[in-house]
């Protein structure tokens, strides 16, 4: 019970510490992708854009930015144009397209936010981070832009595109470190390993926890993962001193 308090107290220091401000893109087909920027101190912060699972936003990070400023990166989160109302936030982008949108229509709002970092990073690391569909989309993005993607976080990946191979295919293309987490069953476990064997990095790791998972990022969440989600923090904090060491 202790060390739960210590960590809600530590979410609600870093919350304080990194107030979100709105951001609003333009896709390449002429979508307004709206957005969620964490600013974390110093000259050249690396950049995690976070994507969200199936029906939900850019709040499906509202808790987990934070944690992430506090350990030096920005943040940025969008609203997919394929998403909802989950975590209790709404979805702007998909609200304004009013329409119903398939997880591959979605890549244009990923482009657009990695066109945003490569802008902005003043040549600082830019890691795509993506969450159940948009861990699949992660894939075929750096595969797209290998110059721009610097490395790779994927909760929950499968292959959950139009076509079956999609996101094996675009691993074998995929040279930056990635990090790949999911919830405990099996069938997930299995795809993210088919996935992770097809990578052409060398630098790439699994995490098969013992303890407690959800589906997506939501496993780093403590309302959505009491019980485990400190321990794939732990992990992913650790991966990630590669592009901001301590």
């Amino acid at each position: 019970m202790l060390r739960f308090l210590a960590i809600l107290l530590a979410s609600l220091l870093a919350g304080s510490a990194a107030r979100a401000e709105p951001l609003q893109l333009t896709a390449a087909d002429g979508v307004k992708v709206y957005g969620e920027l964490s600013r974390a101190s110093g000259a050249k912060p690396p950049v995690i854009l976070a994507f969200h699972q199936a029906g939900s936003s850019s709040a499906e990070y509202a808790p987990i930015a934070p944690r992430l400023v506090q350990a030096g990166f920005t943040v940025l989160a969008i609203d997919q144009r394929s998403g909802g109302g989950a975590f209790g936030g709404s979805n702007r982008t998909a609200a304004a397209l009013g329409r119903e949108a398939s997880y591959d229509q979605a890549m244009p709002d990923l482009e657009a936010a990695l066109a945003w970092a490569t802008a902005n990073a003043n040549g600082a690391p830019v890691v795509v981070w993506g969450s159940s569909y948009s861990a699949a989309l992660v894939f075929l993005l750096a595969a797209a832009h290998p110059a721009e993607v610097n490395g790779l976080v994927a909760y929950s990946p499968g292959e959950y595109l139009g076509k079956g191979r999609a996101v094996r295919d675009a691993a074998h293309k995929v040279e930056v470190p990635v990090y790949i987490d999911q919830a405990s069953s099996a069938d997930e476990v299995a795809q993210s390993a088919a996935i992770l064997q097809a990578l052409k990095s060398a630098d790439k790791q699994q995490l098969v926890s013992r303890s407690r998972s959800t589906h997506g990022s939501a496993t780093l969440r403590a309302d959505a993962n009491a019980s485990g989600a400190e321990a794939h923090w732990k992990a992913v904090l650790k991966f990630l001193t590669r592009f901001n060491p301590p």
